[in-house]
């Protein structure tokens, strides 16, 4: 994982290169802007390197259940950060819009965005299913941030070619202004999203589903289950609910059958942590799910 952030650094290193080398040969105020959201990839890039590092961390005295959520951080941040970054652009497009100025060799400039673009949307689809397959909530922010970038940039490089076709300059900085509302909505969205998963956000429906089928299928000798909760810590999944058996079992058999729906869990779930509070049938609500 600290690889792949490092590697996403390069690669947004790079693609801010070749954008500003666009600007610079264009003098295209939409063209900075993408640009200006490329150094925000940068910045967001070591933010997710460090939040990650310290997610493997393992849990500590002080931080008993792990320290999964510092990735959470890191996508808040990165959603700040790309409200900043369109809020700057939207400044740079005003200026335009009050002075807008024909393009400088437009098409040697959008050759070398298209090639930064391409790589873009080679890099993010890369890292939204790594982020899913790993539950890494740095990941996959970053991912959508870049494909929102690429979006962007598809969307600049069509309206500037027809603005070297047709000569209106003011095309530029209201491509640029498009694109910053673009960047606007899309950190909303990191945003809110990494506070829902920050108030301790259950898993999704269908995985909850997942989850109930495999305690019934390995919860033999038991009576049901009830009190199932969830939630997700960055990668980590705590899965905790009550188990009801006979009263007349033993600990030893009640451990064994909680020790088998946990090594289950663990297998179907790989970075799930499961709590199981064992309750006698003479006590028990019995208002839960039956086991099968």
């Amino acid at each position: 994982m600290q690889r792949i952030a490092m590697a996403s650094i390069a690669v947004a290193l790079l693609v801010m290169g070749l954008k500003y080398a666009a600007y610079l040969e264009t003098g295209s105020i939409a063209l900075l802007s993408d640009a200006l959201e490329s150094i925000v990839n940068v910045i967001t890039g070591v933010i997710a390197l460090w939040a990650i590092t310290v997610s493997y961390k393992p849990a500590d005295k002080d931080h008993p259940f792990g320290h999964h959520k510092a990735e959470y951080f890191s996508a808040v941040v990165e959603g700040v950060l790309i409200v900043v970054a369109a809020l700057l652009i939207l400044r740079e497009a005003w200026s335009a819009i009050e002075n807008p100025r024909g393009l400088d060799t437009p098409l040697a400039g959008l050759a070398i965005n298209g090639v930064a673009t391409i790589l873009n949307f080679g890099w993010a689809l890369f890292l939204l299913r790594t982020g899913a397959s790993r539950r890494s909530p740095a990941l996959t922010a970053d991912g959508r941030h870049i494909l929102a970038d690429v979006v962007t940039s598809v969307g600049v490089l069509v309206g500037l070619l027809i603005a070297a076709l047709t000569g209106w300059a003011i095309l530029d900085p209201l491509l640029a202004a498009l694109v910053a509302v673009n960047i606007l909505r899309e950190g909303w969205l990191v945003v809110t999203t990494s506070l829902s998963s920050l108030m301790d956000q259950a898993i999704d429906p269908q995985e909850e589903v997942r989850v109930r089928e495999v305690i019934s299928a390995n919860a033999d000798g038991a009576i049901e289950v009830h009190d199932l909760k969830t939630r997700l810590a960055g990668r980590a999944m705590f899965i905790e609910f009550h188990l009801v058996v006979p009263s007349a079992m033993t600990v030893g058999i009640s451990h064994a059958i909680c020790d088998r729906i946990e090594d289950a869990l663990h297998a179907a779930f790989e970075s799930s942590r499961v709590t199981i509070h064992v309750e006698p049938e003479d006590e028990a609500k019995q208002v839960g799910v039956p086991v099968l």
